[in-house]
Formats: C-alpha cells, sequence, structure tokens
C-alpha cells in the first residue's frame, strides 16, 4: 500500500500562478519526499517555498 500524497495537483498550480502573478520566471521547482515544495525563481535568484499543512487532509478528504 501506498501512502497518500503530501501535496495535490492544485497545490502546485496554486503555487505556480502566485509566483507568475509577482511578477516572477519560475526557473525550477522541486518536491521533497517530505512534500516540501522549493520553487526557483529565474528573474530573481530567491527560493520560495511553501509545505503543504498537514490539516489539508481534513479539508479535502472531510474525515477527522
Amino acid at each position: 500500500m501506498t501512502a497518500p500524497a503530501r501535496f495535490t495537483q492544485a497545490d502546485i498550480t496554486r503555487l505556480v500562478k502566485g509566483v507568475m502573478a509577482a511578477g516572477m520566471d519560475i526557473r525550477s521547482i522541486r518536491v521533497a519526499p517530505n512534500g516540501e515544495i522549493v520553487v526557483s525563481a529565474a528573474a530573481e535568484e530567491q527560493v520560495i517555498e511553501y509545505t503543504a499543512n498537514p490539516l489539508d487532509r481534513l479539508l479535502i478528504n472531510g474525515t477527522s
């Protein structure tokens, strides 16, 4: 049995849209095994980190 995903496609989409709305170009996106998502911006050498909230599963699944 495999573990459930620590992030969703919607998480990545929301992150990409946010970075683009901030006027930055995305150079790369890295997803670590622990669910940490790291975006490297090309315009400014900034790294933006987004870690999914463990309680998101409650909102998505509607279970406790």
